[in-house]
């Protein structure tokens, strides 16, 4: 055979695997027949870049339909893994090992992200219980990741953010989802994708069910039992409650397990001892194999990190240095732009206010215009007839003074007049004393003659009244004031009383009290009032002129006694903060919890649920139920530091299922 033939021949020996990752598919992976688990692995983890190794592993579906892990120190062909039709081999890339706290353990951003997206699907897929206020929380980080800041006009796919037994077991409809996981969504506004994974994860490992990994075994008594292996320790579970463990002993607590004979045997201690097998024969390599490596990872966590770990952990720390610094970079650049674009709003519009007013302005020109021409024209018009008018002002201001002469001249002949028929009158008068002298005289006469005396008649007798020839003389003489002139006739019916002569005094005498005098007690008053005015407001400064000491006091002096590390303080201010936020958060998830517990159905409500509620109405958690089932030690910390617990009350428990 020549070195050709030979050639291909190897290259017709090699095997195509595909495998699935939680984000991708590898398609057709060329391995060597000969190759083993650990080497399929490191090539995998080089293709997808990820360093953080000791978390994953690959799964497979055995030819007995049971899910196994790919032993890395074995041959694959020497291992159960099917071929597919087309002859390929076909694995899962699975989160394996979990940590006990990802925020300190996680590094890579790649290493976060797998294990956020294979929680989700385990939530989704109900293999991980979830209550329905944590889903419509954890649904909101999902959403953050995925889509970024909230839109209220986004429709959101309910089947890939909430279970399906959430939705079913309560009278809601997608609407209303929605809704409630947009509410929550709006408080993660400005987050970046890897925090909103890192929320998410911090969220779901306080869940019950998380990092544990459920295998079928029978006890002594043949129970159908479920082994819960998690990076705390090691659970017995029932079936229909694989929430609470009975019992459960913590890693420390372990001190070895061993496979003999298809029975795994398990020592506390304490020396105690447990012996249980798997259901299916086909699964005692993998169950041993993740015992040991969470115990591996269990003792690893307690020592110093490697110099890899170490470096990869300096790195991932100027990784979010640089990253915190650019998303302030991003920040600063995006309240400018914001700045700006609300100064270009505004701009255009005041432009558009400007312009409506310029156009408003155009048009109150263009009608003030047509309106000044209106004006010239009626000024013109206006003007012609002021011309004409003032013509005819001046011929009636002529014709006036015209008037006003024939006024005066019209006067004077009427005093002319009036003072001819006063010096008619007069005569009158004289004439009718002359005629009245001539009577009596003729009278006398006349009675001299019939006495026959002319001359020395005697008087008239007693008795005899002259009347007057003009009466209506005397009663015109009535009018005339005694003593008054032919000039004083034009003064009025009051004759000589001047009113120019009278003063301020006399008509204060005629007309009652006295204006002068009201005027002069106005101003007593004004004076009095400005004199029990009162004074102005004390300055709110001081006699010195500076301000009031109590409000310039300083600050308390700082406490200088014994000062404490810097680390301490931020740890202690750090633990605060997420204290109040822990407590913060509670309460909204308590108020969440208590809206939509009146929309549920109780008929949808399962066992894992009426467990749930029953440990949050005993204020139990995920961890302190572990304490709990270990033997109600104090803290989780010392059951790591002193792994003292009841291992033998527990076994007995065990063994008594």
């Amino acid at each position: 055979m020549g070195i050709f033939d030979f050639l291909s021949a190897k290259k017709r020996r090699l095997l195509y695997v595909k495998v699935t990752t939680m984000d991708a598919d590898l398609e057709q992976i060329e391995i060597e027949p000969d190759w083993t688990g650990r080497q399929l692995f490191d090539t995998v983890c080089r293709i997808i870049g990820l360093r953080e190794i000791w978390y994953f592993g690959l799964q497979y579906t055995n030819k007995k339909g049971y899910s196994c892990w790919l032993q890395m120190d074995a041959k694959i062909c020497k291992q159960d893994v099917p071929k597919q039709e087309d002859g390929s081999l076909a694995f899962l890339f699975l989160v394996k090992f979990y940590p006990e706290i990802i925020e300190e353990e996680l590094i890579q951003d790649i290493t976060k992200h797998l294990f956020f997206v294979q929680i989700k699907q385990s939530i989704l897929s109900m293999d991980l219980y979830c209550s329905a206020e944590a889903s419509v929380l954890l649904a909101s980080y999902a959403v953050q990741a995925m889509k970024g800041d909230c839109d209220d006009n986004e429709e959101l796919e309910l089947d890939r953010l909430l279970p399906k037994s959430v939705i079913e077991q309560y009278d809601m409809s997608f609407e209303m989802w929605g809704e409630r996981i947009k509410r929550w969504w709006g408080n993660n506004s400005g987050m970046s994708r890897e925090d909103a994974e890192m929320e998410y994860l911090r969220v779901a490992q306080d869940l019950e069910m998380y990092g544990i990994q459920y295998y079928p075994i029978h006890n002594k008594k043949e129970t159908d039992l479920l082994l819960g292996v998690s990076a705390q320790g090691i659970g017995i579970y029932q079936d229909t409650n694989r929430i609470n463990p009975r019992p459960f002993f913590s890693w420390n607590e372990i001190k070895n397990i061993s496979f003999k004979n298809k029975v795994f045997s398990m020592k506390t201690q304490d020396n105690s001892k447990i012996d249980f097998r798997a259901k299916h024969m086909s699964i005692n390599m993998s169950i041993l194999d993740l015992c040991i490596g969470t115990h591996n990872l269990y003792l690893r966590r307690r020592q110093q990190d490697t110099l890899e770990v170490q470096q990869m952990k300096a790195q991932a720390k100027e990784a979010r240095e640089r990253k915190a610094e650019e998303q302030r970079r991003l920040e600063r650049e995006r309240e400018r732009r914001e700045s700006a674009e609300m100064e270009r709003d505004r701009y255009k519009t005041e432009v558009a206010h400007i312009t409506e007013r310029l156009n408003v302005l155009q048009d109150a020109k263009r009608r003030t215009e047509e309106n000044a021409d209106l004006i010239a024209e009626k000024a013109r018009v206006s003007e012609a007839e002021a011309l004409v008018l003032s013509k005819r002002a001046s011929e009636a201001e002529a014709e006036v003074q015209r008037y006003k002469v024939s006024q005066i001249k019209a006067e004077e002949n009427k005093m002319i007049l009036e003072r001819k028929v006063r010096e008619a009158e007069l005569l009158s008068y004289r004439l009718m004393q002359d005629a009245e002298r001539r009577n009596r005289e003729t009278q006398l006469y006349r009675s001299q003659i019939l006495n026959g005396s002319v001359y020395g008649a005697p008087p008239a007798p007693n008795g005899y009244v002259l009347s007057s020839p003009n009466p209506y003389r005397s009663h015109h003489l009535l009018f005339m004031p005694s003593g008054s002139s032919e000039a004083n006739l034009s003064d009025g019916i009051f004759g000589g009383f001047d009113y120019n002569a009278t003063t301020v005094d006399d008509l204060a005498m005629v007309g009652g009290y006295p204006m002068i005098q009201q005027q002069r007690v106005g101003s007593a008053s004004s004076a009095s009032n400005l004199l029990l005015a009162p004074p102005p407001p004390p300055s709110a400064q001081s006699p010195m002129g500076g301000q009031d000491p109590l409000q310039n006091q300083s600050s308390p002096r700082r406490y200088e006694g014994a000062e404490f590390p810097t680390l301490k303080r931020e740890l202690d201010r750090a633990r605060k903060e997420n204290a109040e936020k822990t407590r913060r958060f509670r309460e909204k998830m308590s108020e969440f919890r208590q809206e939509i517990d009146q929309l549920k159905k109780e008929e949808k409500v399962s066992e894992h649920d009426r467990i749930h509620a029953n440990n949050l109405h005993l204020g139990f958690d995920k961890y302190s139920t572990l304490r709990r089932s270990a033997g109600d030690i104090p803290t989780w910390l010392s059951v790591q530091k002193s792994g003292a617990g009841p291992a033998k009350s527990r076994v007995k428990v065990f063994e008594g299922l």
